[in-house]
């Protein structure tokens, strides 16, 4: 069973970087997942799709991942610029694009 070691992004609905500075170690699913015909919910037989584990570093994890020969697959996260805008910005006259009110 292959594990992933990646790096989360954040969110549609997020701003900020909450839950994102850790790495983590998750296994990818061994079996899909079935569908129960009475109640209808969704279910899978393999346990370790439940493991998350979270380090400091990708070194870290790595590092887990051999100690316990655990075969694995590093995700490298696609960094975001940022780009800081103040409200006045709106507003200036350099501004590109109409402003209509």
């Amino acid at each position: 069973m292959v594990a992933r070691i990646y790096k989360p992004s954040r969110n549609a609905m997020q701003s900020g970087v909450g839950k994102t500075r850790l790495w983590v170690l998750e296994y990818e699913p061994e079996h899909a997942r079935m569908v129960e015909p009475l109640m209808g919910y969704t279910s899978s037989a393999d346990m370790r799709s439940q493991i998350r584990l979270t380090f400091e570093t990708k070194e870290e994890a790595v590092a887990y991942a051999q100690k316990r020969d655990i075969p694995f697959q590093v995700f490298e996260p696609h960094e975001t610029g940022r780009r800081r805008m103040a409200y006045s910005d709106n507003f200036a006259f350099t501004r590109v694009g109409q402003w209509t009110h």
